[in-house]
């Protein structure tokens, strides 16, 4: 009999992929606000309501859900749905496994490689390192902490924690809003270009949770980014180059983005990088360590 898998955030990219990567060896089940599928099941977060039936004889969560950080400026509402859409939606899970009297094997929660703040150093951040104290860096604190909190309350027998970097993906996110801007002559680098972009390629960030989910020592936070480090100027030079696009226009002035998108400029103007030596040494292996690699195998398709 397979192990039940519940994931949450079911309309992301990575839930979708992971969920095809899964179902081979698992019971793959999905909430999600709207049911479309036979393995989809409802919840609504604001309203702290659950179909109880996902939870029938399942082993391990694998919580992905979380509003958009990037898809919005940053209004004091807006805020509040960030951390509310990542911690109310972890405090559902527990308190139903709590009323249903269930323990996990294990409760995996993404999380965000902004945990270590917003800025851009020459230092290299391990999972030893203490948190940022902006804005991203504290919801990734209450992200953490709501997850950590399974553990605590004896509701899984393990919490792992993914400190998750930008995910390349053709199909959404950063490199979808890049590509059209370089193939139609307008892609350029943001700001200075010099801020750290930490990256991952969707297949990679999809392999960590299925050899989190697998092994039975894996606990606490791992950094999920490529061992690669790279620029916002050499990762938009490296796509216009698997592209075969020039690069003509100048880079983009803080001035105007911050004029565009508010606070949320700083994420995309800032960057460090982290390091991900912890979960190698754990025996994870990279597909696409390699940027131009990665963006050869979404690109050219």
């Amino acid at each position: 009999m397979k192990e039940v898998v519940l994931i949450t955030g079911a309309s992301g990219m990575i839930a979708k992929e992971l969920s095809k990567k899964l179902s081979n060896e698992y019971e793959v089940r999905l909430l999600t606000r709207k049911k479309k599928q036979i393995n989809e099941y409802e919840w609504n977060t604001d309203q702290q309501t659950i179909d109880e039936s996902a939870f029938e004889d399942i082993s391990h969560i694998i919580h992905l859900a979380g509003a958009n950080i990037s898809e919005k400026r940053w209004t004091d509402e807006r805020k509040k749905e960030l951390i509310s859409s990542r911690v109310e939606s972890a405090k559902l899970l527990l308190n139903t496994l709590k009323k249903k009297n269930i323990k996990l094997k294990s409760f995996i929660s993404a999380s965000g490689i902004n945990y270590y703040g917003t800025l851009t150093s020459e230092k290299i951040f391990t999972e030893q390192d203490p948190p940022g104290n902006d804005f991203l860096s504290e919801v990734v604190i209450l992200w953490e902490r709501a997850a950590d909190e399974f553990k605590e309350q004896n509701l899984a027998e393990r919490v792992v924690k993914m400190r998750t970097a930008v995910v390349l993906s053709e199909k959404d996110g950063a490199l979808k809003k890049m590509v059209p801007t370089i193939k139609n002559y307008i892609g350029s680098p943001l700001g200075t270009g010099k801020q750290y972009m930490p990256w991952i390629h969707l297949k990679d960030i999809c392999s960590m949770y299925e050899f989190a989910l697998k092994s039975t020592e894996i606990r606490g936070s791992y950094n999920a980014t490529s061992p690669q480090h790279t620029t916002n100027e050499n990762l938009t030079k490296k796509i216009a180059e698997v592209l075969k696009k020039p690069l003509f226009m100048p880079n983009v002035p803080g001035f105007v983005l911050k004029l565009i998108f508010g606070e949320l400029a700083d994420a995309l103007l800032e960057g460090s990088r982290a390091s991900s030596e912890k979960i190698q040494k754990e025996g994870f292996q990279f597909e696409f360590p390699d940027l131009k690699t990665a963006l050869e195998d979404l690109l050219n398709k």
